[in-house]
């Protein structure tokens, strides 16, 4: 049955968030999860007992809705994140401005903790606007909460994800997968290790501080898209091109976003991913990380079969052809 502990988390119904909503509801806690389609949330529902885990509204551009969604928890939780760098719900308003009005409005709240989901590579001192409203967040975030826990990740997988999953759907069309930034190093973390990482620091048994969380194996980006054609068991042809082409590819993609006013949605490649590329997402050398959390992190290639099978020339069937091409007459 539900304790009387109360935590709000705030995306909780995305990628990452509903992974933490359902491990906190295993614990025994009240959930509440904050976000801007509670009506597409409900399935988060299921985490718990019935009235245990609650879809609410929440706009965290706003100060009211912030502190409806805030007030009785004794932790708050932060995964809001975006990808627009233009708009209203752009890097500056979400991770920047929204992130530090819940800092904010949980000290108001007399909140006891806060766990702030941000990313590996956050820095002020980037030239990519993505990472600096991560480092502004993060800045935002301790000050007004010095005693909040900040997870790190480096590039998430799991079922729900728009890495591996992606570049999946691209071989399925092309025989081609043209990267940008190929040599570049990345480590993979599990959604779920990264909750797992969250509900430690809810709880109370994660210091204060920093934590960067990147899987057990580092690869370059290209390694990772090979290791990903091996398990939909597709021959492709990578095409490492270079960052040149990608700023000028990302320009044209981003004016047809300006001159569509926004009918064009480009999702596509932006001239800041283009410059995140440019840098490596790994764990830094000495910072904390899963080990200072009592966590060991799984292997990509130990969960990536279970999600990414149908993306297989026969999907589910691969196993029983393999297996019938295997008979002897």
């Amino acid at each position: 049955m539900p304790n009387s502990k109360l935590v709000t988390i705030f995306g909780g119904s995305g990628f990452v968030g509903r992974y933490i909503a359902r491990r906190m509801a295993q614990q025994g806690w009240r959930v509440r999860v904050a976000c801007r389609r509670p009506g597409e949330a409900g399935f988060v529902r299921t985490y718990g007992v019935v009235g245990q885990v609650e879809p609410i509204f929440c706009n965290i551009r706003d100060d009211d809705s912030v502190r409806a969604a805030t007030r009785g928890s004794d932790v708050v939780v932060n995964c809001v994140g975006t990808f627009a760098a233009k708009g209203k719900n752009n890097f500056e308003a979400v991770q920047a401005e929204g992130a530090g009005r819940i800092a904010r409005i949980a000290a108001e709240e007399a909140v006891a903790g806060m766990v702030h989901v941000s990313a590996i590579g956050a820095d002020a001192e980037s030239e990519s606007l993505y990472a600096q409203s991560k480092a502004a967040g993060e800045e935002a975030v301790l000050d007004a909460m010095p005693g909040a826990v900040i997870l790190r990740p480096s590039v998430i997988f799991g079922t729900e994800d728009a890495f591996f999953n992606r570049f999946a759907n691209m071989a399925k069309m092309s025989p081609i997968l043209p990267l940008f930034g190929a040599g570049s190093k990345f480590q993979p973390v599990w959604v779920d290790d990264v909750a797992a990482a969250a509900e430690k620091a809810v709880l109370g048994q994660a210091d204060a501080g920093v934590y960067e969380l990147g899987g057990p194996e580092v690869d370059t980006f290209s390694g990772w898209v090979k290791t990903m054609l091996g398990i939909v068991q597709r021959r492709r042809l990578i095409m490492g091109l270079p960052f040149v082409v990608g700023q000028f590819m990302a320009w044209c993609l981003d004016l047809a976003q300006t001159l569509s006013l926004g009918l064009f949605n480009n999702s596509v490649l932006t001239r800041d991913q283009v410059r995140q590329l440019r840098s490596d997402n790994v764990v830094a050398e000495g910072a904390r990380g899963f080990a200072d959390l009592g966590l060991e992190p799984v292997a990509p290639e130990a969960v990536m079969p279970d999600y990414l099978w149908p993306h297989r020339p026969s999907g589910q069937y691969a196993a029983i052809k393999a297996s019938a091409a295997n008979l002897k007459n």
